[in-house]
């Protein structure tokens, strides 16, 4: 049965596909081309695309589910999709025929970029001249566009700008211990002229009318991490099973007791239940849209980086206790567990700031008893 768009059920074929493709991912730092164009006709740069440009104005919870789905086979393949998905909605924000130039070739466009303020801008006739480096643009080596943010001189506050693929040139600078799969290069743009509808104040994504960023933000990156350690789950199950079959765990032999691998597996699957609880009361509050509360934002912003703390934490422990075999140097469970907390460094998923803001608003306080 197809629930909603139909994200979810083909976001599990290209899981399959992903997971076939995923050291090849590791090895070339980058997707393969064939897993990209499965990003794209899954549907991930159209789900937040509205309906007026081709996309279907999909909701949070559909596109949540969807990249955990996809991670479980490939976490770079799930980020990269979710960029695919977040990128194209922050690119709604432009104005009208903005919009028009960005998807004039249909709402499969592939949008990256950056909401890091790293550029200059200066106001010219017209529009603007747009100059500046931003690293780690996930996926930017397949993009059709870029969306990047720039601080305009003597001027509070910053800019986003759209520029099409040929505006910008590539820096190959992608070197990481996890998600190395997702070619997160750096992009360069010198000097380029971006007209006055292709730029929009980046204020807007905060303050509506659709729901802020803020409340979001999270959500763009937390599933990939649940998804892959729904991976881990299953690698590290199946393979402590085959373990205990040849004799491990017996009361007086060597290495961890059945005891051990049975805490393991409670509490690691138990912590990912609770992550996944956590994300999916996030992503239906998010669903709410403009209706969302300042208590609401600030528990998403918490549920976020708590979600994925215990996520590290079921992972890592799996990892501790999979012996030699599972960590191995590019074994799928090893990458996993690279992956995972390499997701969790993620300025959107750190904790103390997600907890000063939950609690310095006593109304956020109140809506948690």
């Amino acid at each position: 049965m197809v629930t909603g768009t139909g994200l979810v059920e083909r976001a599990g074929e290209l899981r399959e596909s992903a997971r076939r493709r995923a050291a090849d991912a590791e090895e070339q730092r980058r997707l393969t081309p064939d897993v990209v164009a499965g990003v794209l006709e899954s549907g991930f740069a159209r789900h937040f695309v509205p309906v007026g440009f081709g996309g279907v104005e999909g909701g949070f919870s559909e596109f949540a589910r969807a990249v955990a789905v996809v991670a479980e086979g490939c976490a770079a393949a799930a980020w990269c999709a979710s960029v695919a998905s977040s990128l194209a909605r922050v690119a709604a924000f432009l104005p009208a025929q903005g919009q028009a130039e960005v998807w004039a070739g249909g709402a499969d466009a592939f949008v990256v970029g950056s909401l890091s303020p790293a550029g200059k801008a200066a106001a010219a006739p017209g529009g603007w001249r747009v100059s500046g480096s931003w690293a780690c643009v996930s996926g930017v080596d397949f993009s059709d566009w870029v969306v990047v943010c720039a601080v305009l001189p003597g001027q509070a506050g910053a800019r986003l700008f759209a520029l099409p693929r040929g505006a910008y040139a590539v820096k190959d600078t992608w070197s990481a211990s996890g998600m190395r799969g997702t070619g997160s290069n750096t992009v360069v743009v010198d000097d380029v002229f971006v007209p006055e509808p292709r730029s929009v104040d980046r204020q807007r994504l905060f303050d509506g009318p659709a729901v802020p960023i803020q409340a979001v933000n999270g959500l763009s990156c937390a599933p990939s991490a649940l998804g892959a350690a729904r991976g881990a789950l299953r690698l590290w199950t199946g393979d402590t099973a085959r373990r205990l079959a040849r004799g491990a765990g017996k009361a007086g032999g060597p290495g961890p007791s059945l005891g051990t691998y049975e805490a393991v597996l409670a509490r690691s699957s138990g912590e990912i239940d609770a992550a996944a609880l956590l994300l999916e009361r996030a992503a239906h509050v998010a669903d709410r849209g403009a209706l969302i509360t300042e208590a609401e934002i600030a528990r998403n912003v918490r549920d976020y980086a708590l979600s994925t703390e215990l996520l590290v934490g079921a992972v890592n422990r799996m990892f501790a206790a999979a012996g030699t075999s599972g960590q191995s140097a590019g074994s799928p469970l090893e990458r996993a567990w690279r992956d995972v907390n390499s997701i969790a460094t993620h300025i959107a998923l750190t904790f103390d700031p997600a907890a000063v803001l939950f609690a310095s608003r006593p109304f956020a306080l109140e809506a948690a008893a």
